[in-house]
């Protein structure tokens, strides 16, 4: 063994069982955000088929390709069109990074939607959502979002989930299942230690880059049309009961 190295290995019992303790305090430290996002999260998952019908879904952007959705956001606006369909949600919030003029997530995430059914106007979007952090504080403060279903790929969700409750929402998620391939090595290692970060957000609460004014998109997408009154209620299935009332003269 090298001299070198030699030097930096503790010599006495002591100084190794500390060197030991320090190496596994570390260990725990480093694991403690991801420990903390799975217990918060973990009772808060939920699939298209079970998940709670909300007001609102929350779908995070995942870049784009050419200017149109990457395969990973066009699967999560798949599902989120899917849960549109099954009357579980009204309104679609797409939030993304529009930060410069040639990169706009939210418009291609709005057309997309379109393009596949989804109404114009129960399409509302989030022009600076520029991490997940940012995206829950604004959907919350800006958009007036109190209860929504979050969308996301799997490996994200729990991340999601743990900061969009942090920011006041109560949330469920559904992930969006992928194919065990690069991306999604890649995508799963970054949340190690992307949950560093959300630690932090969630201990500090940090105003968003950018906050903004209130926004009445969501409030406006979710009233109903002249002449029908929306009970509250829920059908057993969680869809919404409206009634239709004629006008008054």
């Amino acid at each position: 063994m090298p001299a070198r190295l030699t030097r930096l290995i503790p010599r006495t019992t002591r100084a190794r069982r500390r060197t030991v303790q320090a190496v596994m305090l570390g260990a725990v430290l480093a694991l403690a955000p991801a420990t903390w996002m799975q217990t918060v999260a973990a009772p808060r998952l939920r699939t298209v088929a079970d998940v709670p019908a909300r007001d609102v879904a929350v779908v995070f952007g995942a870049g784009l390709w050419k200017g149109r959705p990457t395969p990973y956001l066009a699967h999560r606006l798949d599902t989120a069109a899917e849960l549109y369909r099954a009357g579980k949600v009204r309104v679609l919030l797409v939030t993304g990074d529009n930060s410069r003029t040639a990169y706009d997530e939210p418009s291609a995430m709005r057309a997309y939607l379109i393009a596949r059914g989804v109404p114009d106007k129960q399409v509302v979007s989030d022009y600076a959502g520029f991490d997940t952090w940012d995206s829950c504080v604004r959907a919350r403060k800006v958009f007036g979002v109190d209860r929504a279903v979050l969308v996301t790929q799997d490996f994200h969700i729990k991340r999601a989930v743990a900061l969009c409750g942090r920011a006041g929402l109560d949330v469920y998620g559904v992930g969006v299942a992928e194919p065990h391939d690069r991306t999604w090595y890649y995508g799963t290692t970054r949340e190690v230690f992307a949950a560093g970060k959300a630690a932090l957000d969630a201990g500090l609460r940090p105003d968003p880059r950018f906050l903004g004014p209130r926004e009445k998109g969501v409030t406006e997408a979710l009233a109903p049309p002249a002449g029908e009154r929306r009970t509250g209620t829920a059908s057993p299935t969680g869809e919404r009961r409206t009634e239709r009332r004629a006008p008054r003269p």
